[in-house]
């Protein structure tokens, strides 16, 4: 037990020490720079204040201008994915009006002329509160295809138009403002292959691998 108490007292007596000699370390360094600072003509001393007053102030500015754009960046990409889940309602009625249009028992029937007419009211009002936030649907129709708002999903064989002219709307595209929040989804036109070409080529091919 008495062993063990000198040990106890030795490691003690060690880190006291330490402790003392780190504190020395730091109390000549401290005695270093008060020194120099006293050694400092006033001149000196004025262009240090401005160096540091300087540098806090860069800092500041920086720290605003970083919570200024998360701030607003915060703001952005919340309202961008709530308008992104709200065009969940323009498809859902243009599904169920879809619905309705194929239904053989409703067909010319004065209900669904009704209910037809209310669901287009009810989509126009949602454009209305989109455009009024600056989220407008993308004009596709007839326009050429645009990698940047249009996103192809079929071709589709047509003499009439230019290839690559969008002549099909699957689902609308909206942006919201200037950035692209979801593109159409669409079919273009392609020239209508020559068959009796086509199936010459088949059989050349088809000959060539022979």
């Amino acid at each position: 037990m008495e062993k063990d108490q000198n040990l106890e007292s030795e490691k003690n007596i060690s880190e006291e020490k330490e402790n003392d000699k780190f504190s020395n370390i730091e109390s000549d360094e401290s005695a270093e720079n008060i020194k120099e600072t006293l050694q400092r003509t006033p001149e000196e001393k004025i262009l240090d204040l401005e160096d540091k007053l300087a540098r806090a102030f860069a800092e500041m500015e920086n720290q605003r201008r970083r919570f200024e754009k998360e701030k607003e960046e915060a703001h952005e990409y919340g309202g961008f994915v709530f308008a992104k889940e709200a065009l969940n309602l323009i498809d859902n009625l243009e599904r169920s009006k879809q619905i309705l249009e194929n239904d053989e028992s409703l067909k010319n029937s004065e209900a669904l002329k009704k209910t037809l007419e209310h669901f287009d009211i009810i989509n126009k009002d949602l454009i209305n509160v989109f455009s009024k936030n600056q989220i407008k649907p993308i004009v596709s129709l007839n326009k050429k295809l645009d990698p940047n708002l249009h996103q192809a999903m079929i071709e589709i064989e047509d003499d009439q138009k230019e290839p690559g002219t969008i002549i099909q709307e699957i689902q609308k595209g909206f942006t919201i403002k200037n950035r692209l929040l979801r593109p159409s989804l669409v079919g273009v036109s392609k020239k209508i292959e020559n068959k009796d070409k086509k199936n010459q080529e088949n059989k050349e091919n088809l000959e060539d691998n022979k």
